[in-house]
């Protein structure tokens, strides 16, 4: 069906991909927990796995704990689940303060019914010989399973997406990565400075991510601005590989109202449609003028 102008929405004509935008980062964790288990008990009622690609850092923490609650005061069950985390640095053993298993079982594994045997995480233990067949055998149990149904991601300052630095091409498949300096420097605070931070990585590929069937992108904060900007408003390019995501069928990026401040919508909405000219709207604009 061709929409016609009354039921195109002209505030995102600059966005190349969906973007939602909600007044703050509690109000769109619970949007996107209340969408993921929406999709388990579908799946559930269907006699049906349910297999999701999970992210880990501070953005998704709020998700997982909307989650955890809605298992422990409404019932949702997760024994129909199987996750892939998307990436965990290298080296790194299970039990570290700073490992993605460790994060994974303290935000939501060790508080739900999920099988052990169901969650998988990058193992960041392997002889360096091992890490090949490792990545090949991950992705393998994805595609056995039917892939992935819901994919959750963040973005990087520098648009990463998993640990897909930039260059980092859309056929690459799950493999050890080198990281970016942008990456290690955002991260330091938590190896107590940069030089204690690892080098490597493992990550989930931007292929296995775009051959996911649902695919969610969630930022806060006013220090996503520009990069959400760039991933949403400019050109595909291997330098931000989140904007790769602008060629996925079924993505959406949920972000707060500080994440979406340099969006064309946000910044300038009369450069998109009629805008009331309020006294607000009038010095917003004059501001943005004279800079």
């Amino acid at each position: 069906m061709i929409k016609t102008t009354s039921q195109v929405d002209l505030s995102k004509r600059f966005e190349r991909v969906n973007v939602e935008i909600f007044n703050n980062s509690i109000l769109a964790s619970k949007a996107v927990a209340k969408e993921i288990a929406s999709l388990i008990t579908e799946k559930k009622n269907a006699g049906k796995h349910c297999v999701l690609g999970l992210a880990t850092g501070s953005s998704p923490k709020y998700i997982y704990a909307e989650l955890v609650r809605m298992h422990k005061e409404e019932g949702l069950s997760f024994a129909n689940v199987y996750s892939f985390n998307l990436d965990e640095y290298y080296p790194m053993a299970p039990d570290s303060l700073q490992s993605y298993v460790r994060f994974m079982k303290e935000n939501l594994f060790d508080h739900v019914d999920i099988p052990r045997e169901n969650w998988m995480v990058p193992d960041g233990t392997l002889a360096p010989d091992k890490i090949n067949q490792f990545c090949e055998s991950y992705e393998q149990r994805i595609n056995d399973l039917g892939g992935i149904d819901f994919q959750l991601v963040g973005i990087g300052g520098n648009g990463h997406i998993g640990f897909n630095e930039p260059g980092s091409r859309v056929d690459s498949k799950t493999r050890l990565i080198a990281l970016d300096h942008v990456t290690r420097a955002a991260a330091s605070r938590d190896f107590s400075g940069l030089i204690n931070t690892p080098k490597k990585a493992i990550t989930l590929g931007v292929s296995q991510i775009m051959a996911a069937k649902r695919v969610v992108l969630i930022a806060w904060g006013e220090g996503k601005v520009e990069i959400i900007r760039k991933a949403v408003e400019e050109p595909v390019s291997e330098q931000v590989p989140a904007s790769y995501l602008q060629n996925h069928p079924n993505c959406s990026f949920y972000i707060d109202e500080s994440a979406a401040a340099q969006l064309t919508r946000i910044k300038t909405p009369w450069l998109v449609e009629t805008v009331e000219w309020d006294k607000k709207l009038i010095k917003k604009a004059v501001t943005s003028l004279a800079l």
